[in-house]
């Protein structure tokens, strides 16, 4: 590598950058780079594509902004649209202005300073146009074509920076990372990019650096202009470019170097031009960085303060640059017409129309329903067939979303996300023009976690379902259902706060206040080995009876990561020893088998069950029989297979003074918690540990009394994994217990 050193030592006077370098970050939005020539890619040929149609998608482009709470994304997604002219003032977060956050138009939002629901805008950059969701849930990362990755510049990778990565990755969404908070003490953004490399194994590196750090943070240097650029007027709308201050130069060299060495494992071109020891222009550079982004091999690292009005600007550009438009991803179908054969998505306006339905929402307009055109054009008046249920509906009015505001549009074109009003359908929907039989691959929503018994205070109202109906149709993660044996409504979601935000919504939005009852988690069982099944119900009491012989195995499954399925039946029966028409029965007993499990009467996952044989009768076997059949059949066999129960584990982040750091993890040891890493920065230390979710109830208090009230801590669902041998036993007896209770 020292001959690149040895090249690039001269910086900047060997290496002339042209006035071109000016354009890229003046104070008007446009610069040279964004309007670089992008490929069509293969799914195109020159006569298909309008060529107005083409510049279009080339200046569009569909991004998330995700992060872990707290570290300023809310913040960052008000100044991008601050400074792109889409809000005139810059507002508190939390509310405190009585404004708030635009993205944040619920209450609860702005008082708690996070964000509950998705939040779609619609913003301009120069001649670009970008579809911005603020989205703390991954349903949205399935409809976007790129992603910003916020990380706090001390905290760096946490416990949700670890989920939304995974989410990133399930979805394959090209990302950058940008280091907000940069004037915040302990600010290291060099510590953060290790982290994303060593943590989450990215290929990253920085293409900028700070301008001072902590409370002297004013600006960053850009790694390829090789420019300081500095943001100047009351709220930072102004860019300043100026040398880089000469005490910057030779760390700004260096990080250079090493962008251009990162760039090189990742990208042929520069490989070539490293290899040959010139030195790549800024064009090269950025064409480079864009196709590694968009292949998913490199992770290009801003930073900035949002807060402080500083380097937003050049982090809009970025997006422009480095993030692709819709036609450079991807998107794929099943052709259900033929067998549900995957079939690419043409994303351009005179094709047929595709799209899909990734969010509802119960507005003061009635339900809006969140689409992404993948191809063709939505029209308002125009009629659309929903896949699913085959059902015609006419769109009757068509918006672009502004968070709780809106604006009317006759037409939304492919690879835009807008939505409209007056149409039924759930989460995950695909709509056609009714000429396509395509529907789009399946949004991953997890389990459940835990759950709790809701009971409305005094006299029941229309409003509490109305409530948890529409809760239901906004998120798919949040479920309903009524208790066979207590009667009493039961809600279930990802945890504690994300329970008790909709029990806070119902009381404001529906004015219906609730009892909850103790949270129950939300336990699984099932099988580590196979086990085989060879049954046979049969019952005779005058007339007609009832014969079903199945014979077959359980086994257990692995999740499939697409689908997130992780259980199935499969029928091999062969020669007709089990008609036909019984087959679907069978399926039903193994889904009835599944509701509730043997061991503590939950669930049942990770398990397939194969049918291989059976018997019938000609005159006594029946549906019911053959269903009765497999559902003591899968009970026989899941006793002899190993059984065991899972629990949901918890991936938790706690900060907290460094004298705190032994009661701490003694308390987490205490909690059956295993410490996955720990992290000292300064007078604070920072612990992730996976806990069982069933012994964190009540950590807050003991982590306040523990830490003075001065340590923190937020936890996520990571997985689920077998409960120790002692805590089976005892939920097996404790549920023993329970049943004999009721039975008498």
């Amino acid at each position: 590598m020292s001959f690149v050193r040895s090249l690039l030592g001269g910086l900047p006077g060997k290496v002339s950058f042209k006035a071109a370098s000016a354009s890229f970050i003046e104070a008007t939005p446009q610069n040279a780079f964004s309007l670089l020539p992008i490929s069509m890619g293969r799914r195109f040929q020159s006569t298909e594509v309008d060529p107005k149609d083409a510049e279009r998608l080339n200046r569009l482009r569909n991004i998330g902004i995700s992060a872990h709470i707290d570290s300023g994304k809310t913040t960052c997604t008000e100044r991008i649209l601050y400074y792109t002219g889409r809000i005139k003032e810059i507002h508190d977060v939390r509310g405190r202005d009585g404004v708030g956050a635009k993205m944040d138009s619920m209450d609860l939002e702005r008082e708690k300073g996070i964000t509950i629901q998705s939040a779609a805008t619609y913003a301009s950059w120069g001649d670009n146009n970008i579809n911005i969701i603020d989205t703390p849930v991954e349903r949205a990362l399935r409809v976007l074509d790129g992603a910003v990755m916020i990380l706090c510049s001390v905290a760096g990778v946490q416990s949700q920076t670890i989920t939304v990565d995974r989410q990133m990755r399930r979805y394959n969404v090209p990302r950058l990372s940008f280091i907000n908070k940069m004037d915040r003490a302990g600010a290291n953004p060099f510590r953060i990019i290790d982290q994303l490399r060593q943590k989450l194994k990215l290929t990253a590196a920085a293409v900028q650096i700070p301008i001072g750090n902590e409370d002297q943070f004013n600006g960053v240097v850009d790694l390829i202009t090789m420019k300081a650029i500095y943001n100047e007027g009351e709220t930072g709308q102004e860019l300043v470019e100026r040398d880089i201050p000469a005490e910057l130069m030779p760390l700004a060299t260096e990080k250079r170097i090493e962008l251009i060495e990162q760039l090189a494992d990742v990208d042929d071109e520069i490989a070539d031009i490293y290899l040959m020891e010139e030195t790549p222009t800024v064009e090269q550079m950025v064409s480079a960085i864009r196709r590694a982004t968009i292949s998913l091999k490199f992770t290009p690292v801003l930073m900035g303060s949002a807060f402080k009005n500083t380097a937003i600007q050049p982090l809009l550009n970025a997006i422009i640059n480095y993030l692709p438009n819709p036609t450079e991803v991807v998107n794929t179908a099943l052709d259900i017409n033929q067998g549900e054969k995957k079939v690419d998505l043409q994303p351009y306006t005179n094709s047929p129309f595709v799209g899909l339905a990734f969010k509802l929402e119960e507005g003061r307009y009635g339900q809006l329903t969140y689409m992404r055109i993948y191809q063709g054009a939505l029209k308002k008046g125009s009629f659309i067939t929903n896949v699913k249920t085959g059902k015609k509906i006419k769109v009757p009015r068509l918006v672009r979303m502004h968070a709780a505001d809106m604006e009317d549009v006759d037409e939304l074109g492919a690879g835009e996300i807008g939505a409209m009003f007056g149409v039924d359908c759930s989460s995950g929907d695909t709509f056609t023009d009714g000429t396509l039989q395509y529907t789009m691959t399946s949004m991953y929503v997890p389990d459940p976690v835990i759950s709790l018994s809701l009971t409305p205070k005094g006299k029941e109202s229309p409003n509490f379902s109305k409530a948890l109906n529409r809760f239901q149709k906004e998120d798919p993660t949040f479920r309903v259902h009524i208790d066979s044996e207590s009667k009493e409504t039961i809600i279930s979601g990802m945890g504690e706060l994300h329970l008790q935000i909709y029990v806070e919504r119902m009381k404001r939005e529906y004015n219906v206040e609730c009892l909850t009852g103790k949270p129950r988690v939300a336990f699984r069982e099932t099988i580590t080995q196979p086990a085989k099944f060879n049954y046979t119900h049969k019952k005779q009491s005058g007339g007609s009876g009832q014969y079903g012989r199945v014979v077959g195995q359980l086994e257990p499954m692995e999740k499939d990561e697409e689908t997130g399925k992780d259980v199935s039946f499969e029928n091999r029966v062969i020669g007709g020893n089990i008609p036909s028409n019984f087959i679907p029965a069978c399926e039903k007993g193994f889904n009835d088998a599944l509701d509730k499990g043997p061991l503590i009467g939950h669930p049942v996952n990770g398990i397939r069950m194969v049918l291989e044989d059976g018997a019938s009768h000609a005159v006594d076997s029946s549906e019911l029989a053959f269903r009765i059949a497999t559902k003591n059949a899968f009970h026989e066999a899941f006793a002899k297979a190993k059984p065991t129960i899972l629990e949901p584990i918890m991936n938790v982040a706690i900060t907290a003074p460094i004298e705190f750091q032994g009661s701490v993890i003694g308390g987490l040891n205490k909690r059956k918690g295993t410490v996955v890493d720990t992290e000292i920065q300064e007078d604070y230390f920072d612990v992730i540990a996976d806990v069982p979710l069933n012994d964190m109830f009540g950590y807050s208090t003991e982590l306040r009394s523990a830490t003075q009230g001065k340590g923190e801590f937020s936890m996520e669902y990571k997985n689920h994994q077998p409960v120790q041998s002692n805590v089976q036993e005892a939920l097996i007896q404790e549920y023993k217990k329970e049943q004999a209770n009721k039975a008498k």
